[in-house]
């Protein structure tokens, strides 16, 4: 069922020339430990201002948009949340609109599912996205990931991550040295 979303989502997408990668649970199935999941998180190559196309995909897929008013919704968060009818999984399409995140998609590897190639993210740039989310769940994929890649390229995960800091109160790199140091262990 999952495979067959996955598939779905990327010729979608593809066939609108929308720039893609999927990102969260689904994608930390490719580079850490295989853990329950129930939803898609795909992050998209543009911003809000193609939503009328993303909704004009997402209808004819037959997929639920989840909130009344979309364009106020992703207008105040950049994401469309929706449900896929026959399988249930949650899939939320999150605009993008920073330099680090539209590189990513730049990036994203093609995995073969089926008979079709779907966009996932690097595991660097995952590390980036999960290391900005903080979630106690997301720091534990974090530890994961970095345990089964010993070859990540270190240098680029903490420059994005120097790029993006929060603020005064917030390092990122800070939070990624100690998730590193915790996997070393």
């Amino acid at each position: 069922m999952l495979e067959a979303l996955l598939q779905r989502i990327a010729r979608g997408l593809d066939s609108r020339g929308i720039p893609y990668m999927v990102i969260g649970g689904q994608a930390v199935l490719l580079y850490g430990e295989a853990r329950m999941t129930r939803d898609v998180d795909v992050s998209l190559g543009v911003g809000p201002e193609r939503l009328p196309v993303v909704l004009d995909w997402v209808r004819e897929a037959g997929c639920r948009v989840l909130v009344d008013s979309p364009a106020d919704f992703v207008g105040r968060t950049l994401v469309l949340p929706c449900a896929d009818p026959d399988s249930g999984i949650r899939v939320d399409f999150i605009f993008t609109f920073t330099p680090f995140e539209r590189e990513a998609v730049g990036r994203a590897r093609k995995i073969p599912i089926g008979d079709t190639l779907v966009r996932f993210a690097t595991a660097e740039d995952l590390v980036v996205h999960k290391v900005i989310a903080g979630r106690p769940r997301d720091l534990e994929d974090v530890r994961s990931i970095l345990l089964k890649n010993p070859a990540l390229d270190m240098a680029r995960i903490r420059a994005n991550l120097s790029g993006i800091e929060g603020g005064a109160d917030e390092s990122f790199v800070a939070r990624f040295d100690e998730v590193w140091r915790s996997a070393r262990k």
